[in-house]
């Protein structure tokens, strides 16, 4: 019982340290409010990957904060007007939220099982609202390509479990830390927001 109670304290220490590394690195490389509101995202994202990851869900509360953040974000991001900047980040969000419950829906019409969950379709939303279109794709392909190398070799080298078609699993795990490491690179290395 006390190593178990050890591995678990050693895991939610990691999560902290994580968490304080996140939102350091959000404000020390991205001044102002900005910085500020992207520690937010980092310790939400990390939040919901790791809820993700234990309980195969994403709570709305946490995808509400996030767009509640992204809409702060687009409002103090100096952009033409703060409503066309909101409204925009909106349009993005609706619009990525779509492709996801497009991709949803035509797989459980093919498949007849569910291939993502609503909580995921949620975090699209938090994906569209948060970056630029031209991040939008690479949160997309950084989640993916991560998810499919983590399921592909890890999983099954060290969980020793074979993937089947019926397997559930976590694909918020990836995204959510995807849209801050693509919200962090579009500010850093090409000065968007």
């Amino acid at each position: 019982m006390f190593r178990l109670i050890n591995r678990f304290s050693y895991a939610n220490l990691a999560i902290c340290l994580i968490g304080l590394a996140a939102a350091s690195v959000s404000i020390l490389a991205v001044s102002g409010a900005s910085g500020i509101l992207g520690a937010g995202l980092a310790l939400l994202m990390i939040a919901v990957a790791v809820v993700d990851l234990r309980y195969l869900i994403i709570p709305n509360e946490l995808n509400a904060a996030a767009v509640a953040l992204a809409a702060i974000n687009a409002a103090v991001g100096g952009g033409a007007s703060v409503i066309d900047s909101v409204i925009t980040a909106v349009l993005r969000g609706m619009l990525t939220m779509l492709f996801f419950l497009a991709i949803r829906l035509i797989y459980r019409k093919f498949r007849h099982q569910e291939g993502l969950g609503l909580g995921d379709v949620k975090l699209a939303f938090v994906v569209g609202a948060w970056l630029d279109w031209m991040m939008i794709p690479v949160a997309i392909e950084i989640a993916t390509v991560t998810a499919l190398i983590t399921y592909l070799v890890v999983w099954q080298a060290v969980a020793r479990q074979p993937i089947r078609p019926t397997s559930r699993l976590p694909f918020g795990l990836f995204l959510a830390p995807a849209i801050w490491i693509a919200w962090l690179a579009g500010k850093m290395i090409f000065g968007m927001y």
